[in-house]
């Protein structure tokens, strides 16, 4: 356990670039370097991650990490994994009222805002290149955007999920299921499924309920941030209209943007901005509310691998199971779409020199494909530098 806590803890704390670098770490360290797992079972994981909600990246880890120690080993896997950014975040969450105040680090942070902007917008063309190719596709994608725009909040974007899985397992449909994956039987683990079954129609209550009776709690700091993790498919940047809708009454759009800038600036999972974001929120006991939050948002992703991790090359090769699944990939593309406009766009471009260095560092990020870590410094410096001009 040790040993596989130590490798992803490795891991976690040089991870930059989001989970598709990510996923070259694991295959570098994992299958080319330990030996642990084959290309052919590490592919399988990868589109099982892919196929499920929640993070994707950690859902490798945690895969990889059971595949060698059981479930105790996914626990070290994840822990490792996502302890050092949560540190971080968590850290600079607590501090941030020491040095928020600072035109220096306000520059940064507004700089790191306009990478926001660049990052989620190369994550939306090429998800819009991978999930988006077909006319049905892209018209799921297109009234998904419209009605979030106009009708933003997390019911709808539920409601949405669920129309388009429909839409997708009539329409989006592939060819029909091989033979031999046909005469597989698919052996859910139901345990695990009644489980995240059962923490999602709690959580749903509990939000309900403390919405009526206007009082605040870790349950519904819980309900809040476990609901957004069943609901989050392709990981990454897909999290945030999701949280925003989710958490937007209990922080500020300025607090949220911080919060995901500097998770950009940090290694590890995306899903580690549920350390800042929990932090703020639950400010008597701000390491409650991080571990609360953490556990929550990654909780529901692992509890799905858990239930399908043995039966997955049976279930992949059901058509109307990956056409629900093409119709919803589709969808949140939508509401990344939605997202990049308000609140990221809404909030970071406050000037024509914001939108230049916008589309200067997309250019840039395009044609040279630089290093995340670069873009980071080179953002955070640039804001900087604008920041103390103006001041």
């Amino acid at each position: 356990m040790f040993q596989i806590f130590l490798r992803f803890f490795s891991l976690g704390l040089i991870s930059f670039g989001g989970p598709a670098a990510h996923i070259g770490y694991f295959r570098q360290t994992f299958v080319q370097e330990l030996n642990w797992l084959d290309d052919k079972h590490y592919g399988s994981l990868v589109a099982l991650s892919q196929f499920m909600p929640g993070p994707g990246s950690s859902q490798v880890g945690f895969a990889i990490g059971y595949h060698r120690g059981g479930l105790l080993g996914g626990i070290a896997a994840f822990l490792g994994f996502t302890l050092p950014s949560f540190i971080l975040l968590f850290l600079l969450a607590v501090t941030s009222s020491q040095w928020l105040d600072y035109s220096f680090t306000q520059g940064i942070i507004h700089g790191l805002k306009l990478l926001a902007v660049v990052v989620v917008a190369d994550a939306i063309w090429i998800m819009f290149k991978q999930f988006c190719q077909r006319k049905q596709a892209k018209l799921l994608m297109v009234l998904s955007c419209v009605i979030i725009l106009l009708q933003p909040s997390m019911l709808m974007q539920f409601g949405l999920l669920i129309a388009a899985a429909l839409v997708g397992r009539h329409y989006l449909a592939g060819e029909r299921e091989e033979p031999a994956a046909a005469a597989q039987s698919v052996k859910l683990n139901w345990f695990y499924l009644s489980l995240f079954v059962g923490l999602l129609l709690a959580s749903l209550t509990m939000i309900a309920l403390s919405k009526s009776a206007g009082i605040a709690s870790l349950t519904e700091l819980f309900s809040q941030f476990y609901q957004v993790g069943s609901m989050v498919f392709g990981g990454g940047h897909v999290v945030l209209p999701l949280l925003q809708q989710s958490v937007g009454d209990a922080i500020s759009n300025d607090q949220f943007l911080t919060g995901y800038a500097l998770a950009q600036a940090v290694p590890g999972p995306m899903f580690a901005l549920a350390a800042f974001l929990g932090a703020e929120i639950w400010i008597q006991q701000p390491l409650v509310g991080a571990l609360v939050a953490t556990l929550a948002i990654f909780l529901p992703g692992f509890l799905l691998m858990l239930v399908a991790l043995k039966s997955w090359h049976a279930i992949s090769a059901k058509p109307q199971v990956t056409g629900a699944v093409a119709g919803v990939n589709a969808a949140v593309v939508g509401f990344l779409l939605a997202a990049l406009y308000n609140p990221i766009f809404t909030s970071a471009v406050l000037s024509p020199l914001d939108m230049a260095l916008v589309v200067l560092g997309f250019g840039l990020f395009k044609i040279f494909k630089p290093n995340i870590f670069i873009l980071v410094a080179g953002f955070g410096v640039t804001g900087a530098l604008i920041g103390a001009f103006v001041s």
